[in-house]
Formats: structure tokens, C-alpha cells, sequence
């Protein structure tokens, strides 16, 4: 039977795995859709962490500030439908796919949120 900080654990490092991939992507023309996989990962991720919190099962110390960092995110940041704007006209042009990349990945960053995810890792 798996624990609820396995769980949260393996959700997280499926976070951490999804958000190397787009950090190792080459930008090659038609890596946009590859990109929008990852990104609706990662919020997938992000949402099911957030909203299936059980704080009688992880004390809120280790969670909380991390809860709200993933929040903020969620309702901060939609790259869907920039991507999803951006492939019929861009999908061959490197140089936006890279920068749709970056601004991803700048926003995951954003706040020390990769970091605290690792540190609540070691923790669990």
C-alpha cells in the first residue's frame, strides 16, 4: 500500500521530470506541441498537489509556502493558449519556440518554486 507522502512524492518528482524535459528541449521547429505536453503536465501536477493537500498528513510548515508558490502559478501564468496561438503561425521558427521555452521556464522558477519543490522531496 503506498503512503500519502509516497504518493506526494512521486507526483512531485513527476513535476521535477516533466520540468527537466523543458529545460533539455533543442527548440526545433515543432517543438511547441512537445512544450504544451510538458506545460499541461506540470499544471496537472500542480493542481491535483494543490487541491488533494491533506494537512493532517503533511505538516503545513513543510507544505504551505510551496501550496502557495503553486498557486500562484496556476493563477498567474497560462501558456496554453499562447502556444496554442503562436504554433499555426511560429511552429517552424526556433528562436519563438525558445523564448515560449524560457518564459516557461522562468515562471516555474519563479519565487525559488523548483528549489522548495526539491527540499520537500528530501523531507518526505
Amino acid at each position: 500500500m503506498v503512503t500519502y507522502h509516497e504518493h506526494l512524492k512521486k507526483i512531485l518528482k513527476q513535476f521535477l521530470e516533466s520540468y527537466t524535459i523543458l529545460k533539455e528541449f533543442q527548440d526545433k521547429p515543432g517543438d511547441l506541441e512537445n512544450i504544451k505536453k510538458e506545460l499541461l503536465k506540470i499544471n496537472g501536477f500542480l493542481k491535483v498537489i494543490t487541491k488533494k493537500y491533506d494537512s493532517d498528513k503533511i505538516a503545513p510548515s513543510d507544505y504551505e509556502k510551496l501550496k502557495i508558490k503553486f498557486e500562484d502559478y496556476l493563477n498567474n501564468y497560462y501558456f496554453e493558449k499562447e502556444i496554442e496561438t503562436m504554433t499555426p503561425l511560429y511552429v517552424d521558427d526556433i528562436y519563438r519556440i525558445k523564448n515560449m521555452r524560457l518564459k516557461i521556464l522562468d515562471a516555474l522558477e519563479d519565487r525559488e518554486m523548483i528549489y522548495s519543490v526539491y527540499e520537500l522531496i528530501e523531507k518526505l
